[in-house]
């Protein structure tokens, strides 16, 4: 998987600033697909400070998960668990299907997919394909994310 400019939420003054995905919709989608059909909305997380992705909890007859998308591009995620500092990312074959026509559904082959920093004096040079720009480049240096779901669905300031 290509990590795509802008993912993270970083960017240089002066650069372009990376897209942003439409909340509402999301919300709107997350009620229509899933809400008493295959389960129920129990708490919604909009974009913080700190983190570049919108959370929905939802309770299915079996667990509590959350549906995490990615703020900037429409990657969707299922987690167990989504606290800051820990995500546990998970595959749901039901919801991935529903969801799939409306965004691009991580597997968890893709998410948990290792992240590969070359050190090269005192810069990191990341070796997975992408197409990060100079900010981000930066903070994936800073935080030193093991996995492209770190990336994707991160906690950073």
């Amino acid at each position: 998987m290509i990590l795509l400019n802008g993912v993270t939420g970083f960017y240089n003054a002066g650069d372009k600033k990376p897209p942003t995905i439409d909340e509402k919709l999301f919300i709107q989608n997350c009620f229509s697909l899933i809400n008493g059909k295959y389960g129920e909305i129990t708490g919604y997380r909009g974009q913080q400070h700190t983190a570049n992705f919108f959370a929905v909890e939802v309770k299915t007859p079996d667990k509590q998960m959350h549906l995490l998308l990615n703020a900037h591009y429409p990657f969707l995620a299922f987690a167990d668990e989504a606290e800051c500092g820990k995500i546990t990312f998970v595959d749901e074959p039901v919801l991935s299907e529903l969801f799939s026509p409306f965004y691009h559904v991580l597997d968890i082959k893709k998410l948990n997919e290792h992240v590969i920093l070359k050190p090269r004096s005192k810069k990191h040079i990341l070796l997975n394909a992408n197409d990060l720009n100079e900010a981000e480049l930066k903070q994936v240096a800073f935080w030193q994310p093991e996995t492209i779901g770190e990336i994707i669905y991160n906690y950073w300031d």
